[in-house]
C-alpha cells in the first residue's frame, strides 16, 4: 500500500496578506485524509511546523521575516527529507510559496527531480529586482540559486534545481526584470497564452517530454493559478487563469506517468474565500492526481 505523509508548514512572512497561515486548517477541514485514504492510500497526518507568525513580530522588517523564514523552511526540508526517506510521499500544506523553498529542497536531498511549478506568478525575483519584497515571489528563484544566501542554502549549500528540470505552468503576471531573470536561467515557462494556443493536452506533453528523463516529479501548486472564479481565496488573484477541467487533466496526467513524488499546495487563505472553496477545490484536485477517476 503506498503512504502518504501529510505535512503542514503554516507560513505567513513570506507576503503581507494575514490568513494564509491558516490555509493547512481549510485543506484539512476540507476532507484531504479520508479522500486519500478512499483511494487506498495509507495516510497520516504530521500536524504542522511551528512558525511564528505576523503577530510576533516586533517591526515586520524584511531582516526580521527573513530570519524567521529560513529557520522554518530548514524545518520543511527537514521534515521533506524524512518522509522521502521513509519511502511516503509527502503532501505539503501552505502557507504562502516560500515554504516550498524548504519542501522542495528536502525531496531533492538524495535524488534530483523534476519539478512542475503551477503558479499565475514566475516567483523568480530576488531582494535586487522584487518591486514588493516578498519572499514567496522569491522562492522559485531561491531554489535555482538566485537571493539570500541563508535561504539559497536551506539544507545544503547551493542550488537545488537543474534549469532543465523545471517548467512552469499557468503564469501570466510577471515583473519587469523577473522576465529577464526567467530567460536567463533558462526555465521552460509556459503562459496562459500557450495553454489558450496549444490547450491544456498540448502543454501538458511537451512538459512531459522535458522532463522525460527524470524519475521523479514534484508538483508544486500555488491555488492563484487557477482563475479567481475557481480559486477566490488566494492573496494574490489574477484574473485570466487556469480552469477548474484544465486543472483537473493536468492531476490525471501527471498522475498516469507514475512519477508524482511530492505534492506543495500554497496559498490557500480562508479569510479570502467563500465557503472554503478554494481548499475543496484543492482537494478535489489531489483525488484526481492520486488516482481518482471517472471510470
Amino acid at each position: 500500500m503506498k503512504k502518504v505523509r501529510i505535512i503542514g508548514i503554516p507560513m505567513d512572512l513570506g507576503q503581507q496578506h494575514r490568513g494564509v497561515d491558516m490555509g493547512p486548517i481549510a485543506i484539512r477541514y476540507a476532507g484531504l485524509a479520508p479522500t486519500l485514504q478512499r483511494l487506498g492510500y495509507q495516510t497520516r497526518d504530521h500536524g504542522n511546523i511551528q512558525i511564528p507568525g505576523h503577530y510576533t513580530l516586533r517591526e515586520g522588517c524584511y531582516p526580521e521575516r527573513l530570519a524567521i523564514i529560513e529557520k522554518a523552511c530548514a524545518a520543511a526540508y527537514h521534515a521533506a527529507r524524512q518522509a522521502i526517506a521513509a519511502g511516503t510521499i509527502p503532501v505539503f500544506l501552505g502557507g504562502d510559496h516560500s515554504s516550498s523553498i524548504g519542501s522542495i529542497g528536502g525531496v531533492t536531498h538524495a535524488q534530483e527531480c523534476g519539478l512542475i511549478w503551477l503558479d499565475a506568478h514566475g516567483d523568480f525575483n530576488t531582494p535586487k529586482t522584487s518591486e514588493t519584497g516578498n519572499v514567496h515571489g522569491m522562492a522559485l528563484a531561491i531554489l535555482m540559486g538566485y537571493g539570500p544566501e541563508g535561504l539559497v542554502n536551506t539544507g545544503r549549500k547551493g542550488p537545488k534545481l537543474k534549469p532543465e528540470n523545471v517548467v512552469l505552468i499557468g503564469v501570466r503576471e510577471l515583473d519587469r526584470k523577473e522576465k529577464k531573470n526567467l530567460k536567463k536561467a533558462g526555465i521552460k515557462v509556459f503562459t496562459m497564452r500557450d495553454i489558450d494556443e496549444q490547450s491544456m493536452h498540448g502543454v501538458l506533453s511537451k512538459t512531459l517530454a522535458r522532463l522525460a528523463k527524470c524519475k521523479r516529479i514534484h508538483l508544486s501548486l500555488d491555488m492563484d493559478a487557477l482563475d479567481p472564479h475557481e480559486a477566490p481565496g488566494v492573496g494574490t488573484p489574477v484574473y485570466g487563469g487556469i480552469s477548474y477541467r484544465e486543472a483537473q487533466l493536468l492531476m490525471e496526467t501527471l498522475c498516469d506517468t507514475g512519477k508524482l513524488c511530492a505534492l506543495d499546495i500554497m496559498e490557500t487563505n480562508p479569510i479570502l474565500d467563500q465557503a472554503n472553496q478554494t481548499a475543496q477545490v484543492a482537494v478535489s484536485l489531489t483525488a484526481s492526481l492520486f488516482g481518482k477517476s471517472i471510470i
